[in-house]
């Protein structure tokens, strides 16, 4: 399968062929404009363009001033254009046209202007002098030497470098090239020249100088504006292009120029005026632009006025002509449609020459009419439109084609089928010049219009209320001048197709799934399609995994809907097609399924604890609403909870009712959910939040406790009521309290919603006393329901005594171990819940010892410093605090274990013996003495390293010390381990010494082989 892009590479491709292969005549692709060329000498040639194309390809001639040019030195022709050597401004300047034919005709170009720009010397005789009096206006002429092309004019005064400024006062015309100083002054005496060049050859020549002097015989008198340079009094503009209006005026005073429209519109807002406002432009012109313009121009003495008319013209444009391939003896008609102002005039031209007109001809305006064509009338036709500013072409080809009937590209149906009773339209379209006349047989008989037969009027035949007779075979003649020909089809008739079994229609339920039958009867050899829609959509089979198409026999094509949901609802056609019918029927599903959501919830009355609710229902999905339930949500609650409602059931044909059971002063949500006998449906929308009203708390704060604290104290605790349960603003408790057997409450106020606690304090309270205590609730609407009265003790008293027999053991040079004899429990300490040892090193305050807690009368104190003198204190605590601590005593801990790990494993094997050695460790003067050393051995497996607690075994070559003497530094390997290691491949993990200080540093991992297996010793 082709991609997009080649696609249409592929067509363009083919249309490009196709182009070339279609004979026709020739068609402009480039036709030659309006030049003008600079002479240079350099390069001395010309090419003007043109270019045509054409099957055959087109040959070319051009004429020039309407004379046909002979190829010669001085012309050449370039594939179609025209090179012009070495050419001469006088003979070669001209209006040039190119002519381009093939064997369908001939057509030619626009009209081309060729010019030629070229700037020729000023002639070098003297000028005269100007004399002029002071305040008196002068023009000096330039007289530019003949020339061609766009001219620039400036002047040089006294032969200065760069050129005369304009401004108010002196003004350069470009159209005339004259300098105009409105009034003279004394500093203007000197010598002027004309500076002229061509803007496209960069020509510049220079005039004579023009001595001006001044006369002494007196000032020039004051003079009103003389308008002396003005724009023409009608000026034609063409559309787009760009004008300039010149007005300058000599006065005395100097006088001022301004510009203004006459219809009172201001000037465009694209005007551009010059700096000494003699020159007005108008760019990129447009219809809106034209009109009256005025230059006016004012002095002291007064004013002058110079006016002239815009007036918008616009070039030619027309619509292009159709090239007409037609049969002999046709009407041709083509119309040339051009605008341009002023209206353009038509031409008509066959093969490059004026048309000539006859009876069969008629040419109005742009319309050519040519009827009964013949094959003298092909070529190519031209319409010409022009007018003052030009003209322009448009060129179509009319081929006239005389041919006998010809079925070749367009025979009748060889096979057409048709069911019983239906209505067949059988072609005929030869292709035929002059148009050729149809008649139609069956077999050997013509056939004539009746009820049932109709040849119309284009030749097609049109069979209606088929019957089994009507089979058979049918021929087209076509008849012309130039011949007769014939196609012949074959008609079969079939028996229509009918559906015996449609689909009915169902009620469904959401979830079921259901088929729709359609079995048909008919020819079986047309073998029947089965097609589903769906709304009239069909349905596609791989992309839809609700519908699938069971039971695909030839006459068979039933439609299974599986997992029914409620879009499935709607109308179901099944289309059977064959080649010559097609047959439908169309059956309905109706889905039932849970209700839809409620719509229009609204939140009416709102009390403390109820609000009034009503909705209006949504769809019923085709099975009616049985209940409706109301469900809520705050900002306590986990989700949407159900909520008790007036009435309990809320039938389906009520859309209201009240939630009942509400907590004061909560932001409540709500939103109904309806039910039928199929399900529960969607939710509704949630209802904007609303806040119940406040009201007295009713619930009482729960688990009312106590006891504990310092001497002298009642500590209360209860849980915090919720806020959900708080009921309004200013919640608080109010803790009530008396000594159990009084009648008196005392009371106190807690203005916090998050108070659980409340400490009484006063030193006369005996400790343990008893109390009943209550805790109440209240908020700004009232006092709420306080708690059932519970007993509560008082603090209890701390430990009147420290404990006694404090005794230590010392374990290592971290560790000690610390015991003392348990404080006997009396009535009034109630019970010790435990004990806080205090240790801190000689010489620092007993405030910052480290404290260590225990239950049981014995500690054991790690992280010690070696070689340190320690303070011991303990003392007891219960609820209320701890006691007095007891007298400190001194203990001292052991020295560190020596630093050093053994050095200098070796191993020996003989006959199945493994024996270490190793240097012995001595220990320095701070540290303890070695009393052993450790042999660890592990397993290794597949020679990699595996550690674990399994693996390990210790080695020792007495029973004392635990696993060697400090005064031995090898050991044999016994039978046993042997075993084992010959079982287990084992590794000597590590050598540490041994000291009374527990293990220390080992030695670095040594790794052996022998027997097949790796060992490793290591020391301790």
């Amino acid at each position: 399968m082709l991609l997009p892009w080649e696609l249409l590479i592929l067509l363009s491709l083919t249309g490009c062929l196709a182009e070339r292969n279609t004979r026709h005549g020739p068609v402009f692709t480039q036709e030659p404009s309006d030049s003008i060329f600079p002479l240079r000498s350099e390069d001395n040639k010309v090419f003007i363009n043109c270019k045509a194309k054409g099957n055959p390809v087109p040959h070319y001639k051009w004429k020039v001033d309407g004379r046909y040019i002979d190829m010669d030195l001085n012309y050449n022709l370039v594939e179609g254009n025209l090179l012009i050597n070495n050419p001469h401004a006088t003979h070669h300047g001209g209006v040039y046209q190119c002519i381009a034919t093939n064997v369908f005709g001939t057509i030619i170009s626009r009209e081309a202007k060729v010019q030629f720009a070229y700037l020729q010397n000023f002639s070098r005789k003297p000028r005269n002098t100007v004399s002029v009096r002071e305040g008196q206006a002068v023009v000096l002429l330039c007289g530019p030497p003949p020339h061609n092309g766009e001219i620039k004019y400036s002047w040089v005064f006294n032969g200065r470098p760069s050129f005369l400024l304009q401004d108010t006062r002196r003004f350069v015309s470009q159209r005339t090239g004259n300098l105009y100083i409105a009034k003279v002054e004394a500093s203007d005496v000197g010598n002027y020249t004309c500076v002229v060049r061509n803007m496209m050859t960069n020509a510049t020549v220079y005039s004579s100088p023009t001595p001006v002097v001044l006369r002494r015989d007196g000032e020039h008198a004051p003079l009103l504006p003389l308008i002396e340079v003005q724009f023409s009094e009608t000026l034609h503009v063409t559309k787009g292009s760009s004008v300039k209006l010149e007005c300058f005026a000599l006065g005395n005073p100097v006088p001022s120029i301004t510009w203004r429209r006459t219809d009172g519109n201001p000037l465009p807002g694209k005007m551009k005026i010059n700096h000494s406002n003699g020159v007005l432009e108008i760019p990129y012109f447009r219809p809106e632009d034209a009109g009256v313009y005025e230059c006016v121009a004012e002095n002291s003495r007064g004013k002058n006025v110079a006016k002239g008319q815009l007036i918008f013209q616009s070039m030619i444009t027309h619509n292009t002509l159709k090239d007409a391939h037609m049969a002999i003896e046709a009407n041709l008609q083509w119309e040339c449609r051009a605008s341009g102002k002023p209206k353009p005039v038509y031409r008509w031209l066959k093969n490059g020459e004026p048309l000539v007109l006859e009876d069969r001809i008629l040419v109005e305006g742009g319309r050519l009419a040519v009827s009964r064509i013949n094959l003298l009338d092909s070529g190519m036709y031209q319409c010409l439109a022009e007018n003052e500013h030009g003209a322009i072409y448009a060129s179509a080809e009319l081929k006239v084609v005389a041919s006998s009937p010809d079925f070749s590209n367009s025979p009748v149906k060889k096979s057409m089928l048709i069911q019983r009773g239906g209505e067949v339209i059988m072609e005929c379209r030869p292709h035929a010049s002059p148009r050729a006349s149809i008649s139609w047989r069956r077999g050997g008989e013509f056939l004539k219009d009746s009820t049932r037969w109709t040849i119309m009027e284009d030749g097609t035949l049109r069979i209606s209320n088929i019957s089994e007779s009507d089979g058979g075979r049918y021929t087209c003649v076509a008849r012309n001048p130039f011949g007769t020909s014939s196609s012949t089809g074959t008609l079969v008739v079939k028996e229509p197709t009918k559906i015996t079994v449609p689909p009915l229609s169902v009620d469904a339920t959401v979830g079921e799934s259901i088929v729709l039958p359609c079995e048909v009867c008919g020819d079986s050899s047309l073998d029947p399609t089965f097609k589903w829609f769906f709304n009239g959509k069909l349905i596609d089979f791989n992309r839809q995994d609700h519908f699938e198409m069971i039971g695909v026999v030839c006459t068979s094509g039933d439609l299974m809907v599986r997992n029914i949901q409620l879009k499935h609802s709607g109308k179901y056609v099944c289309m059977v097609h064959t080649v010559v019918d097609s047959v439908s029927a169309a059956a309905h599903l109706i889905v039932r399924g849970p209700p839809g959501a409620p719509e229009g919830l609204i939140v009416g009355e709102i009390t403390d604890s109820t609000a009034q609710l009503s909705w209006e229902s949504g769809p019923d999905n085709h099975s009616p609403v049985t209940t409706y339930s109301i469900q809520a949500r705050t900002p306590f609650s986990i989700g949407w909870q159900a909520v008790r409602t007036v009435p309990d059931s809320v039938p389906g044909q009520m859309f209201h009712a009240t939630v009942i059971e509400l907590n004061p002063w909560v932001d409540y949500e709500f939103r109904v959910v309806a039910s039928n006998n199929v399900g529960v449906g969607e939710p509704s929308m949630q209802s904007k939040q609303i806040r119940t009203k406040a009201a007295v708390p009713d619930v009482a704060p729960g688990n009312v406790s106590g006891g504990g604290g310092r001497r002298g104290e009642l500590v209360i605790q209860w849980e915090p009521i919720p806020e959900e349960l708080q009921s309004g603003e200013e919640f608080g408790y109010v803790v009530a309290f008396r000594p159990l057997g009084t009648s008196t409450w005392k009371q106190t106020v807690l203005a916090s919603p998050d108070a659980s606690r409340y400490t009484f304090r006063n030193d006369s309270i005996p400790p343990l006393s008893q109390f009943e205590v209550k805790v109440g609730v209240y908020n700004n609407e009232g006092e709420g329901p306080s708690s059932h009265v519970v007993v509560v003790y008082s603090a209890e008293e701390e430990p009147s005594e420290p404990p006694s027999r404090v005794w230590t053991r010392t374990l290592s040079a971290s560790e000690i171990e610390v015991y003392w004899e348990p404080i006997t429990q009396t009535a009034s300490s109630w019970k010790i819940i435990g004990y806080e040892v205090l240790c801190w090193e000689e010489g620092m305050q007993e405030s910052d010892a480290e404290m260590v807690r225990v239950t049981d009368p014995a500690a054991l104190l790690s992280g010690l410093k070696g070689s340190t003198v320690y303070l011991i204190s303990v003392r007891a605590q219960n609820s209320a605090g701890a006691g007095p601590s007891s007298p400190a005593v001194n203990v001292t801990t052991k020295k560190p274990p020596p630093s050093q790990p053994p050095g200098n494993i070796e191993w020996n094997l003989t006959n199945s013996k493994i024996f270490l050695s190793w240097e012995h460790v001595k220990a320095m003067g701070n540290e303890s003495e070695v009393t052993g050393y450790k042999v660890s051995v592990v397993s290794v497996i597949e020679e990699s390293l595996k550690t674990s607690e399994q693996m390990l075994a210790y080695l020792n070559t007495c029973p004392h010390p635990p696993f060697g003497k400090s005064d031995h530094n090898s050991i044999l390997l016994l039978p046993a381990y042997r075993q084992k290691l010959k079982q287990e491949t084992p590794v000597l993990r590590s050598v540490q010494r041994w000291s009374d200080q527990s293990d220390c540093n080992a030695s670095r991992l040594l790794r052996t082989r022998g027997l097949g297996y790796v060992l490793d010793s290591v020391g301790q």
